[in-house]
């Protein structure tokens, strides 16, 4: 539920449940007092009554007219059944005296009547056998005139009492509405947020792994859907911040190791010349190309250890371009195969595509990833004769590239390691920086590939590169 929706639907619960219990209670009064007391505190009841009284009343102008009416038994009983079904009463009074009455009345009664009936403005009732009258004075003629007295009305009197009850009612509900509606609003807002509380709390001591959980209304849902993506992004940025350290302590110790060997044979053979141990000029001539080729390796190791960096930040841009696979991997073989010569190592070719293939590589970065994989399979070559096969075969949805060579071979259990950087195994790793295999991997899933080893055993080991197919 939306919080908007939540708010409106509080604020009109706290209005409407309190008019509708007061009504209700208002209605359960009014039905239990018409229980108690008949009929009599009924709407129709008192608008009957009031009609007869009006009549009655009406008929006091034909009195005036016509007193000697009232002398006539006939019509005395006439007033006395309309007066009993007002439960009224009547006194007719001719010189002081009472000559008829509804009812035996004492002077004093009698008196009471005359004092409140001929009262200006509103009159006061007149209590008699703890009934409360209205008494109406009707003058007749000289020293005779006759006293009505009707019932005092109780119905404004019982709904003036049933609405003060549903009054009283009405705010004591709304109260105690507004207290629970509001207890229950603050506690759909408050709890959420005291969750979200202690997960800052936890998130702000290192806790990452602490998880939002998303609840309350859609509002604070989205909220906590927002705080736990950014949670998330946090705990994903430290991570990488933390691998990032790791691999530059790794670095660092790893390119410290590997400078170490050829920094040890530069200062050996430098101090080899200052000694006089280079005592003739071919020796010392030696002595400098060794040097000279301990500098280019450790100026290789450090161009390795650059790239590798700027890889693995995502820092080189690749150049993509639409490429003829076969003829791409021919013009290379064709660059390289005079220096493979040189070291007695022979080239092979096999296309197997039915058809031209088209992939999507930069030209540049893939020399680089071949230059890798055949520096690093000439380096283990163990027999006279090397050979390197390189093949060149599709899939439904890729062109693979495999290069083959003759060499020692990797054990099964180095295959899923040595695209690692700097790793290290007697039998394939142990020459050369330990990044190429690690850059030309580097390289190849920039451009959304795939590069993995298979071993041949003694027989040596292939390197499969897969490329999607324009």
């Amino acid at each position: 539920m939306k919080l908007k929706t939540r708010l409106i639907l509080a604020n009109a619960s706290t209005a409407v449940i309190p008019m509708i219990i007061a009504v209700l209670v208002a209605l359960a009064a009014f039905f239990i007092y018409g229980k108690l007391f008949g009929s009599k505190i009924s709407y129709e009841h008192h608008q009957k009554q009031s009609i007869k009284k009006v009549e009655l009343i009406n008929e006091t102008g034909s009195w005036k007219r016509t007193p000697e009416v009232l002398e006539d038994e006939s019509y005395q009983q006439y007033l006395l059944d309309k007066l009993e079904e007002l439960d009224g009463e009547l006194v007719l009074i001719k010189d002081d005296k009472v000559v008829f009455s509804s009812r035996k009345f004492s002077k004093i009664e009698v008196a009471k009547c005359l004092a409140a009936g001929n009262m200006t403005g509103k009159k006061e009732p007149v209590t008699i056998d703890n009934v409360a009258y209205t008494v109406f004075v009707v003058d007749l003629k000289y020293k005779e005139s006759l006293l009505l007295l009707l019932p005092e009305d109780h119905w404004e009197t019982n709904y003036k009492s049933l609405l003060i009850l549903a009054c009283i009612t009405y705010i004591l509900i709304f109260v105690l509405t507004n207290i629970f509606v509001s207890y229950q609003f603050s506690r759909s807002i408050i709890k959420p947020l005291h969750s979200l509380q202690s997960a800052a709390a936890e998130i702000a001591k290192g806790n990452l792994d602490y998880s939002i959980v998303e609840e309350g209304d859609r509002e604070i849902q989205e909220l906590c859907r927002d705080l736990e993506l950014m949670r998330i992004k946090l705990k994903d940025s430290v991570h990488t911040q933390l691998k990032y350290e790791d691999n530059r302590k790794l670095l660092v110790s790893s390119i410290s190791h590997d400078l170490k060997t050829p920094v040890t044979s530069i200062k050996g053979y430098v101090e080899g010349i200052l000694d006089g141990v280079a005592s003739n000029p071919e020796k010392r001539e030696r002595y400098l190309k060794t040097i000279s080729l301990k500098a280019h390796q450790i100026d290789q190791m450090i161009d390795d250890l650059l790239l590798y960096a700027k890889l693995d930040l995502n820092q080189i841009p690749f150049d993509f371009e639409r490429v003829d696979a076969a003829e791409y991997l021919l013009n290379y073989i064709i660059e390289n195969e005079p220096e493979l010569e040189q070291e007695q190592i022979k080239i092979v070719f096999n296309n197997e595509l039915d058809q031209t293939q088209y992939v999507l590589i930069d030209r540049e970065r893939m020399k680089r990833v071949m230059m890798n994989i055949l520096d690093n399979s000439r380096k283990y070559m163990s027999k006279g004769q090397g050979e390197i096969r390189i093949s060149l075969r599709e899939t439904a949805a890729s062109i693979i590239v495999e290069l083959r060579d003759n060499g020692s071979g990797i054990k099964e259990a180095d295959l899923p390691h040595i695209f690692n950087r700097f790793y290290r195994s007697d039998a394939a790793r142990s020459k050369g920086s330990g990044l190429g295999l690690a850059i030309a991997k580097q390289i190849i899933e920039g451009h959304n590939g795939r590069v993995w080893a298979v071993s041949h055993g003694k027989e040596g080991t292939s390197i499969m590169i897969s490329l999607s197919k324009l």
